[in-house]
């Protein structure tokens, strides 16, 4: 699983490089969500605009990087189209995600949270 990284502030943009995030890679994924965690990191986007497939186990994935943050970290989606866009709101996962088109719209959003 690959993933680029840039940080935008206190945010932590992750954009994935791999095309599909399914049972094989899921394991990889979540433990590289987790390593975000672990390092301190409490705002992250994560970029999906490359991801043309997600399945349950991608999902289950998120939803456990989501757990883990805690009530005082948030973990946002940024451009997922097509069939992954699809997929989250099939599984209503779009209510469990903030969703945005953009890592820009997603990162603003964070960064007026993240403000006193």
């Amino acid at each position: 699983m690959r993933f680029e990284e840039n940080k935008l502030g206190d945010v932590l943009v992750a954009k994935v490089l791999d095309g599909r995030i399914a049972a094989d890679v899921a394991p990889r994924f979540k433990a590289h969500l987790a390593e975000y965690v672990s390092q301190g990191n409490r705002s992250i986007v994560l970029d999906l605009g490359t991801v043309t497939f997600i399945d349950s186990s991608g999902l289950g994935a998120l939803v456990s990087s989501l757990k883990s943050m805690g009530r005082d970290g948030d973990l946002v989606i940024a451009g997922a189209q097509g069939a992954v866009a699809s997929m989250f709101k099939l599984t209503r996962m779009d209510k469990v995600f903030r969703m945005y088109p953009t890592t820009d719209q997603a990162v603003a959003a964070l960064s007026v949270t993240a403000l006193p």
